[in-house]
């Protein structure tokens, strides 16, 4: 018997194949448990997942902006001379982190209406 103790073994493989070869393969061969409503309450639960994980790099990005306006104060105290052109590399600095952050945020749409 195979997995699924329908059929003699090899005998349900030939089956599909056979299905498979058609094109089509109805609902009731997948399985009695399995519907579609089943089938697309998993996929959506697999997109928010994803989107989920997706977004755990916006935490980087939060701390990534904190280190770049953390050391521009601290440069900035020891040299206040140069206060203005590092200011100009400290917004270089948060635009390039800010991009991160948007890319994310494309990939989280992407993943849940993609």
């Amino acid at each position: 018997m195979n997995l699924f103790g329908l059929y003699p073994k090899g005998l349900f493989l030939q089956f599909l194949r056979k299905k498979l070869q058609k094109g089509k393969m109805p609902n009731e061969y997948i399985t009695r448990d399995c519907t579609k409503n089943t089938i697309y309450t998993m996929v959506q639960a697999a997109k928010l997942i994803g989107a989920g994980s997706a977004l755990i790099a916006l935490a980087g990005v939060g701390a990534g902006i904190g280190i770049v306006f953390g050391s521009l104060i601290q440069s900035a105290s020891r040299n206040p001379l140069m206060a203005k052109q590092l200011m100009g590399y400290a917004l270089l600095g948060f635009a390039l982190t800010e991009s991160i952050a948007l890319f994310t945020l494309l990939v989280a749409f992407l993943i849940l209406f993609g």
